[in-house]
């Protein structure tokens, strides 16, 4: 019998400790906040279905981002990288525009590195 690992969805976490994503979500209130949870949660579990709904984009190699309307007509989008059973969540950030920020796009891709980074 071949048991698959549990995935995991896991906080990029700083040099320093703070966990800037969870950080990040602790701000929203608590309606808010199990949306975007529920929303992730779901990608992970059904990453095909994820992918049909357009609930995730891809961005750019090995990164990809959540998108999720909350309410005042916000949308939050979280950017993670996947890592065998592992969603790494990287930077999360209410998106205004149609384009992603280039500095969040960059800051993703840092920490991205930084993980792999620690990782090898």
């Amino acid at each position: 019998m071949n048991v698959q690992p549990k995935p995991q969805v896991v906080f990029f976490r700083t040099e320093t400790g703070r966990e800037p994503v969870r950080e990040w979500l602790e701000k929203f209130d608590d309606a808010d906040e199990k949306r975007i949870y529920a929303v992730i949660r779901t990608v992970w579990i059904d990453w095909e279905a994820a992918l049909r709904k357009q609930r995730v984009k891809k961005l750019a190699e090995d990164l990809w981002e959540i998108r999720r309307p909350i309410r005042k007509n916000r949308t939050i989008r979280v950017v993670f990288t996947r890592e065998d059973n592992k969603m790494i969540l990287l930077h999360g950030f209410v998106k205004k525009s149609q384009r992603i920020p280039r500095k969040d796009l960059q800051l993703a891709r840092k920490r991205k590195d930084q993980w792999k980074s620690r990782r090898e």
